[in-house]
């Protein structure tokens, strides 16, 4: 019988091997995007990320016969079950090799340790929440992930669902051919527009040269119009500002669209470029010293983008901001030779993104999806 061994990450060593894991498994695979090493290291870091001031983690490496084979989080996010008060923990940075007793024995750890902490459920996978990549690919194997989305092997989903994890929730990524959307949706957002303007809301692009102003009135609109949404956690500032930082590199604010009250932002949708057909060639996801140049050089060249977020405040929706936000991207992404981008994450029960997004004749094309485990 082959010996599968738990091993918790407690040396540099340790996490390196950790966050080369991936690298090694998806191999030769051409749909895997790796996470480039400098962000992965700063969202691990307990100095640089601000999570750790408020919650913890464990980190654990799965080896057969003496051989990586596998890797998990265990995560313990006490503004989560502050704000649902709820009692649940949380796994995330799951990769396995097809070998569901290697993915037992690394969901055993997580459990065990989530269970000394208290909780009664397991929720992910989440890396380390829903602010940050999360989300199982369970449909869409065909093509790479898009910038800040997830990817995984099919057979993760059969591992997950065999130690008896059910769904949460599931996660839609439409694709919006800019061919695809009728100018006849563009006209009528922009006569909405004029119409809006008329009630004293306007719209414009975000000042990159006041970029920590900027973001703070978005985090804002952020923490309010996402607030009743499943598996929403509000982000303290340093969260915020966190997040803020690791995307300022690639933000091109064409993409970047604010809706504003008389002065008051009432609404916001951030788009970026696909970086990702740009890091699918970085090995080992290393930006330095090359490829750092390369990324700075071809980010306005890449031919998708991806609607990361876009969100109205309450006693502002469904007055046709959105439509103007969705019409404004389509513009910018026809003039830059944009083929398509993809509007993710959408909730399945978020009706009114899901049907904004079928009207332009988005395509949903992928499905990711958060799971649960009573483990009390």
């Amino acid at each position: 019988m082959k010996k599968i061994d738990i091993k918790k990450v407690e040396t540099k060593k340790d996490l390196k091997a950790f966050i080369n894991f991936p690298h090694r498994l998806y191999k030769g695979d051409p749909n895997y995007v790796p996470m480039l090493q400098m962000a992965v290291k700063e969202l691990l870091s307990e100095k640089k990320n601000p999570f750790f001031e408020h919650s913890s983690v464990a980190h654990f490496l799965a080896y057969k016969d003496g051989q990586p084979a596998g890797r998990i989080t265990a995560i313990r996010n006490n503004n989560y079950n502050k704000y649902y008060q709820s009692n649940a923990g949380f796994f995330g940075f799951y990769d396995v090799i097809d070998d569901y007793e290697v993915s037992k024995a690394l969901f055993d750890t997580a459990k065990d340790w989530n269970l000394k902490h208290g909780f009664t459920a397991m929720i992910g996978p989440a890396n380390f929440s829903t602010n940050d990549t999360a989300g199982l690919l369970v449909e869409g194997f065909d093509r790479p992930p898009i910038v800040e989305m997830t990817y995984n092997k099919p057979y993760y989903h059969d591992h997950i669902k065999r130690y008896g994890f059910e769904k949460e929730l599931d996660l839609y990524a439409y694709m919006i051919y800019t061919k695809d959307v009728s100018d006849k949706s563009v006209r009528l957002a922009n006569a909405i527009k004029e119409r809006l303007k008329r009630k004293g809301i306007t719209f414009r692009n975000v000042e990159m040269k006041k970029f920590k102003s900027e973001v703070a009135k978005i985090k804002e609109v952020y923490n309010s119009a996402w607030s009743k949404n499943d598996g929403f956690i509000p982000v303290t500032d340093k969260e915020f500002d966190f997040l803020a930082e690791g995307l300022k590199m690639v933000v091109d604010p064409e993409y970047v669209l604010l809706a504003e009250h008389e002065g008051k932002m009432v609404g916001f949708a951030l788009t970026i470029p696909n970086i990702n057909e740009i890091i699918i060639n970085f090995k080992d996801g290393k930006l330095f010293p090359f490829n750092i140049i390369k990324l700075l050089t071809q980010k306005k060249k890449t031919k998708y983008v991806r609607i990361i977020t876009l969100g109205v405040i309450d006693g502002y929706r469904k007055m046709g901001i959105e439509a103007v936000f969705f019409a404004n991207i389509i513009e910018a992404a026809r003039r830059n030779n944009i083929i398509g981008g993809e509007a993710s994450w959408i909730l399945e029960k978020n009706e009114m993104m899901v049907a904004a997004a079928e009207k332009l004749n988005g395509v949903r094309y992928k499905t990711y999806r958060l799971f649960t485990k009573d483990i009390g």
